[in-house]
């Protein structure tokens, strides 16, 4: 993730305003979530086989929110701030999304794997739905459960002042990739009852954190109940462990460019989150092959390497509008591009020319529509929170707010398909033999 990274740097003061690198760093890695499911259905012959760009553009979210939330949390050192920000900047647009797609569902259905009973509901709530077994209503919200997963543990981090350990959890977390690779092929707490008491804790837990009740113990229990769900309810558990190790990472990328840490500590929690798919139980996947898997995470390192090479130095307006945009582009472009295939048919046998144009006009959709989101739904919502927890205009926009990717780590769905279902030549499993590398 970040092996890439220089040998050394002085100090850098985290400024109070809007950080370009890491708006250019979320800018790519929402182009690249976009590309990883766009190609599939519009342009397959040129998708990537080397590295899985979706799953690069993921790491590269994670990285960067692990570089940044946990330093918002102690910039501000006031949790129930923490939490209104985070609120007011994730819920309203994933409840309009999911508002819209249950809309149109007469036109096209929910997916199967969103449960038909109230554990949907619960577990939707709380955005835990990958780590409670339960399919997301937009299949790109699957990694949600991950960020908030990494919130819980920071807040109660943070509140029993352990949080400055970074290098040392993003190494145990990673070793625990490894070792629960080994051990277990998936859930072990299975069925519906892990949405709802997850959703109860959360909201009893959340209240006490908000308005100061037994905050600290509160906290205590929601990070708990993170970690039991990441470890024995997540669908694929060393994915989810490494996924944490991974924006850990980040946070100890910060702390060290700060000088407050080491930057060691990544190069061995890199090392070990390369290894964890490669001796899994459940690692059958293409993108999870060695060579595969070790080419995605360095093309994520570069990158990340490159965004703080840059810092400071005046980066292209559209990676920075892009990033501005990039939690609107996650939610909004997937549904967008199911409905666009609901009307032009399946693309992937037209002439090229069909398709470049198909292309460039869904991407123009889909940018128009992430724009029109972001001004009317996501900012005016961001800017009542700050009002209501008294923040102002001084605050420090948090860029990790993620991605897409198939909402099942099982398979490689396109457009909310099985790769089965894709050009031929696209599978999924490593022992096939007719997988484009």
């Amino acid at each position: 993730m970040s092996a890439a990274a220089p040998a050394s740097a002085p100090p850098h003061p985290l400024p109070s305003t809007r950080l370009a690198w890491l708006d250019a760093l979320r800018g790519i890695g929402a182009m690249a979530v976009v590309a990883e499911h766009m190609l599939p259905w519009f342009i397959p012959q040129i998708r990537p086989y080397f590295f899985n760009v979706g799953v690069y553009g993921i790491l590269v979210f994670f990285l960067v929110s692990g570089y940044i939330i946990p330093v918002s949390l102690e910039r501000h050192g006031d949790v129930r701030t923490f939490w209104f920000s985070r609120f007011f900047r994730l819920y309203p647009l994933y409840l309009s999304v999911i508002v819209v797609v249950l809309a149109l569902a007469w036109w096209v259905p929910v997916r199967e794997a969103v449960p038909r009973d109230a554990s949907a509901v619960a577990a939707h709530a709380t955005m835990l739905l990958d780590v409670v077994g339960v399919g997301g209503i937009a299949d790109t919200m699957w990694t949600l459960s991950y960020e908030m997963v990494f919130y819980l543990l920071v807040t109660a981090l943070f509140l029993l002042r352990g949080h400055g350990h970074s290098g040392l959890l993003a190494m145990v977390f990673a070793a625990g990739a490894v070792v629960v690779g080994l051990v277990t092929s998936g859930a072990v707490m299975a069925g519906v009852w892990p949405a709802y008491v997850s959703c109860a804790v959360f909201a009893v837990g959340l209240a006490c954190v908000v308005t100061g009740r037994f905050r600290t113990t509160a906290a205590c229990v929601l990070g708990v109940m993170a970690l039991l769900l990441l470890l024995l309810s997540s669908r694929v558990p060393w994915l989810g462990v490494a996924v944490v190790a991974v924006m850990f990472a980040g946070t100890a990328i910060h702390r060290w460019e700060r000088g407050d840490g080491r930057l060691w500590p990544v190069a061995v929690t890199t090392a070990l989150v390369v290894m964890a798919p490669l001796w899994a139980v459940t690692s059958g996947w293409w993108w999870v092959q060695g060579d595969v898997w070790l080419t995605t995470i360095v093309l994520t390192g570069l990158t990340f390497a490159g965004g703080m090479a840059l810092r400071g130095r005046r980066l292209p307006k559209v990676l920075t509008w892009l990033g501005m945009i990039s939690y609107s582009l996650y939610l909004v472009h997937h549904p967008l591009l199911k409905y666009f295939v609901a009307v032009t048919g399946d693309l992937r046998k037209a002439a090229l020319p069909v398709q470049i144009g198909m292309t460039v006009l869904v991407l123009a959709l889909i940018l128009a529509g992430s724009a029109l989101t972001y001004r009317f739904v996501e900012k005016p919502m961001q800017e009542l929170g700050r009002r209501l927890s008294g923040r102002g205009g001084d605050r420090l926009e948090s860029p990790g707010d993620l991605r897409a990717q198939p909402e099942r780590a099982r398979d490689d769905g396109v457009l909310g398909e099985e790769e089965g279902q894709a050009p031929d030549g696209v599978r999924d499993h490593v022992g096939q033999s007719d997988a484009l590398r």
